[in-house]
């Protein structure tokens, strides 16, 4: 495994972790829905690439197919196996994603059980942040102000709509499709959503998240609370949202049960 690696499962029971990496701070974090008493689905990691870079990712193993949990380990697992290898050879670190990505898709294809896992992976490299998405874990660079500087669009019909200006960001977290999935590690037709390099300013934050907080806390909420302040209580205080939302919404609040993982990262000033 990838030097210094770590990786969070959560599969019985809460997992975080806070820890200086690539030139900043992160923090993060993954629970399973607390209605359930089967294991968290998402897998969580932090991969150090050399000494100023970091790979971010989130997996979240498909709800309703086999082995949801071995496969988002399966691709997390992969990803770090392939960067090591990459890494070795000083390959350029966008190649090395992109090749990892590719190696995870395979490899959940050869567990050959019908599993799948969504993956949303975020570099950090020196000032520059890059997404690379699949599925509907999301990512989100804000800065201290709020201003948004980098969203990735949830590959699903009403993360389409709301890219397309068809659909109210608030109003997609209550729509009757808002479960479907276009993309997914482990199919063959799997596609990377690549996104532009972002420079990030001193103070902003990178975040990843899974559904089951997207879901259950509105992107301005989130932005609002994590945007300054100790990444600690930030990460405490959406989570407290999100599950207290997950076990009883209030009225127009947003209520989808679902295993949860979050990271936020930081620059120093």
């Amino acid at each position: 495994m990838l030097l210094e690696t770590l990786l969070l499962d959560g599969a019985t029971g809460p997992d975080s972790v806070e820890t200086p990496v690539g030139g900043g701070q992160v923090v993060a974090y993954t629970c399973r829905d607390p209605g359930k008493d089967s294991e968290n689905e998402d897998s969580v990691a932090i991969l150090p690439y050399g000494p100023a870079a970091v790979v971010l990712a989130v997996a979240d193993g498909a709800g309703g197919l086999p082995a949801g949990k071995r496969a988002s380990l399966t691709a997390v697992n992969t990803l770090a196996e392939s960067l090591q290898r990459a890494m070795e050879k000083t390959t350029l670190l966008r190649t090395a994603i992109l090749n990892g990505i590719e190696a995870a898709n395979t490899a959940v294809l050869g567990l050959a059980n019908g599993s799948a896992t969504t993956l949303t992976v975020v570099t950090i490299e020196g000032r520059l942040a890059r997404s690379y998405q699949i599925g509907d874990s999301e990512a989100i660079v804000i800065g201290q102000r709020g201003l948004v500087k980098l969203q990735t669009t949830a590959h699903s019909p009403t993360g389409f709509a709301v890219e397309a200006g068809f659909l109210d960001e608030r109003e997609a977290l209550h729509h009757e499709e808002r479960h479907l999935v276009s993309n997914f590690i482990g199919t063959t037709d799997m596609r990377i959503d690549v996104g532009a390099a972002v420079e990030l300013d001193q103070r902003d934050t990178v975040l990843l998240a899974s559904d089951g907080l997207m879901d259950n806390v509105h992107v301005d909420e989130i932005i609002d609370i994590v945007r300054k302040g100790p990444l600690a209580d930030a990460v405490q205080a959406v989570v407290e949202i999100a599950n207290q939302r997950m076990q009883q919404a209030g009225e127009g609040e947003p209520s989808k049960p679902d295993d949860l993982s979050i990271i936020l990262f930081r620059k120093p000033n």
